[in-house]
């Protein structure tokens, strides 16, 4: 059933958002210090990619000062946005029965895109 679900996922708009993270990936590792804000929307893409099946492991808060600083950070470059584009896209699914599962999935990649430092998909 997950293959199935993913296979409408990227026919209707999951290649599309993958394809968004990789691009922006590479923009922002074009500098230094642009590489770990990469690598977090790398993680994003993969997960975009296959959302079914796909389960984020809460890892906490990030031990350490950098990765929670990394996080805050995160949140004004645009992790914000990207988690309020996700929101939007879960609550319009879900208004639909068929939705439903579709926005499940939108809802779990706002999570990671508000905490990308401290998440990773499983």
């Amino acid at each position: 059933m997950n293959i199935l679900l993913n296979i409408l996922w990227l026919l209707f708009g999951g290649i599309l958002i993958a394809i968004e993270y990789v691009v922006s990936s590479v923009l922002m590792m074009i500098t230094i210090i642009g590489i770990p804000f990469g690598l977090q929307t790398i993680k994003l893409a993969s997960v975009a990619l296959w959302p079914f099946g796909t389960k984020i492991v809460d890892n906490g808060w990030p031990s350490g000062c950098l990765a929670g600083i990394m996080n805050v950070i995160w949140w004004f470059l645009g992790g914000f946005a990207i988690a309020l584009t996700h929101l939007f896209w879960g609550v319009l699914f879900c208004l639909t029965v068929i939705g439903i599962p579709f926005g499940l999935q939108h809802f779990k990649l706002m999570r990671l895109a508000l905490f990308p430092f401290g998440n990773s998909p499983a």
